[in-house]
């Protein structure tokens, strides 16, 4: 069979594939990449390519570096505050939640950013007697916008620019984005703060995520504790455990003050049925409340299956212990990565590379926290897709679809190509991830500009900025997700406010992305 009709075959069974979402997407992408493989359209070096690109190492190096500033109550520390200073005005609030969010997400992705201030928004919302409705999906939409502001905002822009050094000659620089990016967050912000009001659902959560921000006056109010007493701080903390049915620990006798065998935890209260208890026998359902520091209370009773925590320590730390452990350390890291990222010395993977292995050299993550940080689904993704597009590019199929799209829209007007490759990454984006778009509608851009002759640089921005338009489903990205349980939204919500500002991410891809980076 025809080289290219092998590849878009399995483009689109690939394409099939995301959009029935009942196969695990990095299943989907490997089974592309061996598909390519053993139909003799890629080599076996073409094959495993994606495993060992940059792209790969960048987008993981990134990973640890936001759970750096997560993990120290940075992102936390920023969200409250906002709190602080927003005042009750709506408009306001969605002003400075969907800056806030922006900033996070140009130096730690979307979905760090949004993960990190859905508990403040809500809690936010509540204070102004709003429901979460009204500012949970703004705040999304804000962090899509916000990833456009810098190379490190999303793994689309590392890709992009990286495609552009063979296509155009030079990569497009970290602080570039932004020639796009600002606008398009001062237009999404302009049309939340004009049009949420009426295009959002005024609904009640259905469940909202827990504020732990004053947990340790809860827990003082709880045990009786002395209020002078400081029960959490950057070292240690207090965590709640409920003795699990069929645990080891029913019968033992347990008390106040006693050491636990590891000698890391101290039982400082006991509860049954909600009162305390001195010396007591365990039985299933007591409460214990144990202190201890921040990593023996995340590695012991987390990990106990003979107790079940009622609060994540982490998450505790994290929003009760804001600007904790090493805080000013991963903020000074992060400013050297940005530092070496803006003048170019060393290329992209390599200053993220310093950066992560600082975190973990300088105990600002563990190395088990580093591992957990990293989205293995992501990386998997984009390394099983890179084959597809080289395959795409390879064989001739994106110089097929080229000549297809430019006998179709004409090679008068670059604008109405440029017009068309970011209709089409728009509707395939809200169907599966805006990584997977750009893999396979880059090289058809960079194809296209081959084809008539103009930059490809001007195309290639266009699919970036167009990526980014995921507004219209909830499943179009983890961050949509994120925001459906705790704002109470429905599959039908997000088009409403979602559909206007696809339109301006279109309109700023066709006429504003030429004038910085010309035909």
């Amino acid at each position: 069979m025809n080289p290219i009709a092998i590849t878009l075959i399995v483009l689109l069974l690939a394409i099939v594939a995301f959009v029935w979402n009942k196969i695990p997407v990095g299943i989907v992408a490997i089974g592309v990449a061996l598909a390519l493989y053993v139909t003799g359209i890629n080599s076996f070096e073409q094959t495993i390519a994606g495993f060992g690109d940059p792209v790969i190492i960048f987008i993981a190096a990134l990973f640890v570096v936001g759970e750096g500033l997560d993990a120290t109550g940075v992102t936390t520390w920023a969200g409250q505050q906002l709190t602080a200073r927003a005042g009750t005005k709506r408009s306001r609030i969605v002003v400075l939640v969907s800056l806030l969010v922006a900033v996070l997400t140009a130096l730690i992705s979307v979905n760090g950013a949004v993960a990190a201030l859905v508990p403040m928004v809500v809690v936010l919302a509540l204070r102004i007697k709003q429901p979460p409705s009204q500012l949970l999906m703004p705040l999304a939409f804000a962090a899509h916008a916000g990833s456009l502001l810098l190379l490190s905002g999303t793994p689309v822009n590392v890709l992009i620019s990286e495609l552009a050094v063979p296509a155009a000659g030079r990569p497009i620089g970290y602080f570039e984005f932004a020639l796009v990016g600002i606008p398009l967050l001062v237009g999404t912000v302009l049309i939340i703060v004009l049009f949420g009001p009426r295009l959002l659902p005024h609904r009640e959560a259905e469940h909202a995520a827990r504020d732990l921000s004053r947990h340790a006056e809860t827990l003082v109010a709880q045990y009786s504790l002395d209020p002078a007493r400081p029960v959490l701080d950057r070292e240690s903390g207090l965590t709640e455990v409920v003795v699990a049915p069929r645990s080891e620990f029913i019968g033992e006798t347990v008390f106040p003050g006693m050491v636990t065998e590891s000698g890391r935890l101290v039982i400082v209260a006991v509860q049954r049925s909600g009162e305390d208890q001195g010396r007591t026998v365990l039985a299933a359902g007591d409460v214990m409340l144990l202190q201890g520091t921040w990593e023996a209370l995340s590695a012991e009773a987390v990990a106990d299956p003979n107790v079940v925590v009622i609060d994540d320590p982490d998450q505790v730390r994290r929003q009760a212990v804001p600007l904790s452990g090493r805080a000013w350390a991963a903020i000074a890291i992060l400013a050297g990565m940005v530092l070496l990222l803006a003048i170019g010395i060393v290329p992209p993977a390599i200053a993220a590379l310093v950066a992560a292995g600082a975190m973990v050299l300088l105990r600002v993550v563990t190395v088990a926290q580093a591992h957990r940080s990293i989205s293995w689904t992501t990386l998997i993704l984009v390394a099983g897709m890179i084959p597809l597009s080289t395959a795409i590019q390879g064989s001739g199929a994106a110089d097929l679809i080229a000549n297809g799209i430019v006998d179709a829209l004409g090679g008068a007007s670059p604008y109405l190509l440029v017009l068309g490759l970011s209709l089409v990454t728009v509707i395939l984006g809200q169907l599966i991830s805006n990584m997977a778009t750009a893999l396979i509608l880059a090289p058809i851009a960079v194809a296209v500009a081959a084809e008539t002759g103009i930059s490809p640089l001007p195309l290639l921005m266009a699919v970036a900025v167009s990526a980014a338009a995921s507004f219209l489903t909830p499943v179009a990205t983890p961050a949509n997700t994120m925001v459906l349980g705790p704002g109470g939204y429905r599959f039908g919500d997000y088009w409403k406010l979602g559909l206007p500002l696809v339109a301006l991410f279109v309109l700023v891809a066709t006429l504003v992305v030429p004038i910085f980076w010309p035909f």
